[in-house]
């Protein structure tokens, strides 16, 4: 696959459709490479119209890790000291802008997946002129008092990294089930091949770790997102556990004349069953703006 070169980092990337139709960016969230969009869902949006590009954010995938920096203080940034995050979200919606001109893409549409939503989020504050649409998808705002997870959900996320491969495949699976979408449930060898193939593509944990300081570090970006003019679509699904739908109702109440859909039984994933409806949604979305 390519890669783009991109504040000094390299990016891996792929692409789907024709480069002749507007461009449609994805955002995958934290720890998580771009194959989780999976193929069948590109494949949907590029039908609709759209020269579609997947990537690997900084520090996970096969895109540049920045593991010569120190380890983050998660306690010290919940705590308010920010000063052992390595990076924030604004840097990684400056990949996001500089992956457009490596493109060469003027202006392009968005969709952002959690953490992703939130980067998209921060390029509308930043660069709102290089966006067409933003699409936020299971994310939130960063107000602490919205978007919270379930016990059992924040429990998996700070697991520690398992020692060998087979372990990380049962803990893979173990965590999509426990995110999963109770009302479109996966069948258990789509959620093995998803957790093998996310082990054997990269597995970077300290990556994912610098990730979740910059979410931590960068705050709330409510103010900011009252004047955002993007046209904007907030998806989110009603039965999410890490993310609670309240993080999609803020998003969208911040963010002025934004369109909020809520899909019932859907959790923190996008389930091959709503596959179509989603991509119907982010489709007529974007032609619309």
């Amino acid at each position: 696959m390519p890669r783009a070169r991109v504040n000094g980092l390299e990016l891996e990337y792929d692409t789907f459709g024709s480069p002749a139709d507007p461009p449609l960016v994805l955002v995958m969230g934290l720890g998580a490479q771009m194959v989780t969009w999976e193929i069948g869902f590109c494949d949907l949006l590029a039908e609709g119209g759209f020269h579609v590009v997947r990537f690997d954010n900084r520090d996970i995938g096969l895109s540049s890790y920045l593991d010569d920096l120190p380890a983050p203080d998660l306690a010290a940034l919940a705590a308010g000291d920010l000063t052992s995050a390595p990076y924030l979200l604004s840097d990684l919606a400056s990949d996001i802008t500089g992956l457009f001109d490596a493109l060469g893409f003027v202006r392009a549409h968005v969709v952002g997946a959690s953490m992703g939503g939130m980067i998209v989020q921060q390029l509308a504050i930043d660069s709102p002129d290089r966006l067409l649409s933003l699409t936020s998808i299971m994310s939130t705002t960063g107000d602490p008092s919205v978007g919270h997870p379930e016990p059992a959900a924040l429990a998996g996320l700070t697991r520690p990294p398992a020692a060998t491969r087979e372990q990380a495949i049962e803990d893979g699976i173990a965590w999509f089930k426990l995110v999963g979408s109770p009302g479109h449930p996966s069948d258990e060898e789509f959620l093995r091949m998803k957790a093998t193939r996310n082990y054997d593509r990269a597995n970077h944990p300290a990556g994912a770790l610098r990730q979740a300081a910059a979410v931590v570090a960068s705050g709330d970006r409510t103010a900011k997102l009252r004047e955002v003019r993007v046209p904007t679509l907030v998806i989110h699904g009603e039965s999410d556990p890490l993310i609670n739908v309240s993080g999609g109702k803020a998003t969208a109440e911040a963010i002025p004349d934004a369109e909020l859909l809520l899909f019932p039984g859907m959790g923190h994933e996008l389930p091959k069953q709503l596959w179509p409806a989603l991509a119907e949604a982010v489709v007529t979305h974007a032609r619309k703006a």
